[in-house]
């Protein structure tokens, strides 16, 4: 009697093999008969890619002038902000110069990017042909540092200017290093003014005083403010047009704006009615980071469109920047950090300043 392995297998031993089904052509009809549908199927699936697929949305016109689904997916790029980034053009050139808008770099909590922003803000203006004045309102003088500078070998600083009225804006205005970028010093000696100021008339004002011959000069100033809500920065912020809030992506950060905002509020009601708020700025940002993901996407949902598309990310060049004594922009002028800071001047040149 053969084996079961033998190939001479019949009759009861013989295994049961169920007709192959025939592969179904193109044209294939539709309706398959009852015993047909009862039989396995071993036709493969076919894979229905997207590029197969007809495009859905606007259709083709005959002379092919439509735009298919997928070329609008390609133009439209996802900032981290979770909003579509649009191209910023390059701001218009200037054949003169004046009337600067004044900017602070305002928020209460220290660490968050307001100095490195200021330098690197300035110094992308510059490069698109703007004039530009820093004005390091800070008695830690970080800002000066950063520019290359010693504070405690600078003779006048911003704390003459406001506490000598036979101190002009010119006897302390100093080159930044930077082409069309001036820099108003500081150093420890301006945190004595906080407290002369006190009994001063109109001593909220007394920066928009000294600043007055500088707004017909310069096409921008950027104020780099102190971390506090105190007289210094209320100063600053009757003194400005605008205000930029650079923003730590970090929950820490996020909790002291609505205080900031509180602050902006009263000095707009009770000082300087045509301050605004000019934009909200995510620093030290870290996509890999689900923490700055969701801090940012808080931002944009209390802030809105105030916050700005450019993000800066963290990079160890603007340290090394700092240290170097000079803006990103040339000392890491193809890095990551110079390109955001570049179009973040875009931005702002398209929101507040070309408008």
């Amino acid at each position: 009697m053969p084996g079961i392995f033998s190939r001479g297998q019949s009759g009861a031993n013989a295994p049961v093999i169920p007709p192959k089904v025939p592969t179904p052509g193109p044209e294939a009809p539709t309706e398959v008969s009852a015993e047909e549908a009862a039989l396995p199927v071993t036709a493969p699936v076919p894979i229905v890619r997207p590029s197969d697929q007809e495009p859905v949305g606007p259709d083709l016109d005959e002379a092919g002038g439509g735009i298919a689904v997928d070329e609008v997916v390609a133009d439209v790029v996802i900032g981290p902000t979770g909003r579509p980034v649009p191209v910023f053009p390059d701001p218009r050139p200037l054949t003169t110069h004046g009337h600067a808008r004044v900017i602070s770099m305002c928020n209460q909590k220290g660490g968050v990017g307001k100095t490195t922003t200021t330098i690197n803000l300035g110094a992308s203006l510059a490069e698109f042909g703007r004039k530009v004045l820093l004005v390091d309102f800070d008695p830690q003088g970080s800002l000066s540092v950063g520019l290359g500078l010693n504070p405690h070998d600078i003779e006048l600083t911003v704390y003459n200017l406001l506490m000598d009225r036979n101190v002009t804006l010119d006897d302390v205005v100093v080159p930044s290093g930077v082409a069309g970028m001036d820099l108003l010093p500081s150093n420890i000696d301006l945190s004595a003014a906080e407290v002369q100021l006190v009994h001063e008339v109109a001593r909220e004002q007394t920066l928009q005083r000294v600043l007055g011959p500088a707004i017909e000069n310069y096409d921008v100033i950027l104020i780099d403010c102190q971390p506090s809500l105190g007289l210094l920065t209320v100063n600053a912020l009757t003194a400005s047009d605008g205000v930029i809030v650079p923003l730590e992506c970090e929950y820490f950060a996020l909790r002291g704006v609505a205080l900031l905002k509180t602050t902006i509020d009263k000095v707009r009601e009770r000082l300087n009615p045509r301050l605004e708020i000019d934009g909200v700025l995510g620093t030290m940002y870290d996509g890999r980071t689900l923490h700055s993901r969701e801090v940012l996407e808080r931002l944009v949902q209390a802030w809105g469109e105030k916050v700005f598309h450019t993000v800066i990310r963290r990079t160890v060049k603007f340290s090394d920047s700092t240290v170097a004594g000079e803006p990103i922009t040339s000392y890491a002028s193809t890095s990551t950090g110079a390109d955001a800071y570049r179009q973040l001047a875009k931005e702002v040149a398209l929101r507040c300043l070309d408008a």
